[in-house]
């Protein structure tokens, strides 16, 4: 446990990747964690991001005055709003374009109130694989939570997926007791129920380009339009290309729409062994492999369930 007030520049702890979830329950509470925070990080040479949601970025830019312009900027309600995006397009996009071994600091605020019930499972699983996803890494990222507004289940959690936790109010930082990421992920690895309405087509590798066009034309006749189309063949391409080649040979295909959004389903026989696997960016010279992390940078929401009996990912599109 360490002495330092919260706000104070986070100091070093075991290993060169730093976790902590900020607890708070009023804006001044809220910039009086992140705006020392951010001022540290630029003092020691530090490149810094700051990846929050709209409203609460525009406290942060106001309360830096010039730093801001010193600070990479982000609207985590658009840069993450798949969750399963935010590792390699919002944290490590940052990370790895600075040079290498250089620290970063980063503010990452995931989880707010409004968040839907979708979109809850994923988040948590989000914020117990940035662990493994920066170990060994030179980082600090600061995990903001509105005390007020989160329901007890992710507040608990975020002691679960934090190694070090800053309590509200003139709290000082401590190791979090209950921190057990795996847990987490294991937890919110939750069975997708089959939802009876759906267009429902079972294919193998003779009719990978037929479930593209039935996807399609199932997702315009839903309502979905241009790039959002187009997004959903990429998608169905690419899941229903990984079950033939690495989950078994075939699978089924589902489409449906709820709630303003058009649903892209797959399930096959495979199993998904990498936690991290969609949430990994892939190197340039890599070839192949890129698949569910496509799906993760154009879908709205993903949902991946996988077991002894095969895997189900669900995508999620706004109409």
């Amino acid at each position: 446990m360490t002495s330092a007030p919260a706000g104070a520049g986070l100091p070093p702890r075991p290993g060169p990747f730093v976790h902590p979830a900020l607890f708070y329950r009023d804006q001044e509470e809220y910039l009086a964690g992140i705006v020392p925070f951010v001022r540290a990080g630029l003092a020691g040479g530090e490149p810094v991001a700051v990846a929050v949601p709209g409203e609460n970025l525009e406290l942060v830019r106001a309360a830096l005055g010039e730093d801001a312009e010193r600070v990479r900027l982000l609207d985590m309600r658009r840069a993450g709003r798949n969750p399963g995006r935010i590792i390699p397009g919002v944290l490590r996009a940052f990370a790895d374009a600075q040079p290498p071994g250089r620290r970063v600091r980063i503010v990452g605020e995931p989880i707010w109130a409004g968040r839907s019930a979708a979109e809850y499972p994923a988040c948590a699983q989000h914020e117990a694989l940035i662990n493994a996803a920066f170990r060994g890494r030179e980082a600090t990222i600061l995990c903001p939570y509105d005390e007020r507004r989160l329901d007890e289940r992710v507040l608990a959690d975020a002691h679960a997926t934090h190694p070090v936790v800053i309590p509200a109010g003139p709290g000082r930082q401590r190791d979090s007791a209950a921190y057990d990421p795996d847990r987490v992920v294991a937890g919110y690895n939750e069975p997708l129920p089959v939802v009876p309405h759906a267009l429902t087509f079972p294919f193998d590798a003779a009719l990978l380009s037929r479930a593209r066009h039935v996807a399609t034309g199932e997702g315009a006749r839903l309502g979905l339009t241009g790039i959002r189309l187009e997004d959903l063949a990429l998608v169905t391409a690419e899941l229903t290309t990984n079950s033939v080649v690495h989950g078994g040979g075939s699978g089924v295909l589902r489409v449906w729409a709820e709630d303003g959004h058009v649903l892209c389903e797959v399930r096959d026989r495979g199993r998904i062994t990498d936690p991290l696997a969609g949430r990994r960016p892939a190197p340039r010279e890599q070839r192949g492999g890129r698949g569910l992390l496509l799906v993760n940078l154009v879908a709205d929401l993903v949902r991946v369930h996988t077991g002894a009996d095969g895997t189900t990912v669900r995508c999620w599109f706004a109409r």
